[in-house]
């Protein structure tokens, strides 16, 4: 049981310079603390495996800073309702974020195409050429694609995206929803005197922690599996057009992903549940 005991803790609290147990570890451990004269790491595996223990895996999980409360409930009715009602002929609703820290790492050997009984080959080496970051807007109905690329992500630089939008979006629509999330560059003092003066464009934040409800996120994993999965680019330059050119072919064939109300009944029956407790 002190072997199941010691699995249970964090090696910090051994002061074990480690970032978790194994078996070799946790058996070294018990001898070195006088527990046992001497025992295997296949013993220790043993033991461990009676208990279903597993301290070796790791499992990422996410406080929720925010409380699933009226607030979240509200947030989430207002983005179900932008994605799935009938739009009105001058609206439109676009998902907007960044994929940040874009690469080129550019390969010290041209790349090879694939070959019969050989993949694409892919140079293990490669130079560091600076990033870029992509400022994409996804149109939840049509499926087309608005996106700028930048060497920084402030204020001005979205600004500067908001300014294409509005020179690029006829002005036959009036109303133009944007669907984003909470992060400074979006809501700050500059991008709100912008919001200012451009009336047509209204803001809908997403609740905090849910930026799997952003649809732009589901292309920019598109573009990641079709585009830059192999990072092979000249520079920063060659980068920025070959993004440019996918968008552009993205856009002769572009279609929406299917969102309904369904999409969202999980998340708001598990919320809807934690408010009728509390009240």
């Amino acid at each position: 049981m002190e072997l199941v005991r010691l699995a249970c803790q964090l090696p910090e609290e051994r002061r074990r310079s480690l970032s978790h147990w194994t078996c070799s570890e946790l058996a070294r451990e018990v001898v070195r603390s006088g527990l046992v004269e001497a025992i295997s790491a296949q013993t220790v595996q043993r033991i461990l495996q009676h208990h279903r223990l597993k301290p070796w895996r790791k499992q990422y999980w996410l406080r929720n800073k925010a409380p699933r409360d009226a607030e979240f409930i509200a947030r989430t009715n207002e983005i179900c309702e932008l994605y799935t009602r009938v739009l009105d002929a001058h609206e439109m609703v676009l998902c907007v974020d960044e994929k940040t820290s874009i690469q080129p790492r550019p390969r010290l050997a041209p790349t090879k195409p694939a070959q019969p009984d050989r993949p694409v080959q892919v140079e293990h080496e490669y130079k560091r050429a600076g990033a870029l970051q992509l400022f994409g807007a996804f149109d939840t109905r049509t499926g087309g694609v608005y996106g700028r690329t930048y060497r920084r992500k402030r204020q001005i630089e979205f600004i500067d995206f908001l300014e294409y939008l509005d020179r690029t979006i006829p002005a036959s629509i009036t109303v133009i929803h944007i669907v984003c999330d909470n992060v400074s560059v979006h809501h700050g003092k500059e991008v709100r005197a912008w919001l200012a003066r451009h009336p047509r464009f209204q803001f809908h934040f997403l609740p905090v922690h849910c930026s799997w409800m952003n649809q732009v996120e589901q292309w920019f994993s598109i573009l990641q599996s079709k585009r830059l999965a192999v990072a092979d680019f000249e520079g920063l330059d060659d980068l920025a057009a070959q993004i440019d050119s996918f968008i552009a072919q993205w856009n002769e064939i572009a279609h929406p992903f299917n969102w309904t109300r369904q999409s969202f009944a999980k998340v708001l029956a598990k919320a809807e549940a934690a408010l009728a407790k509390v009240a």
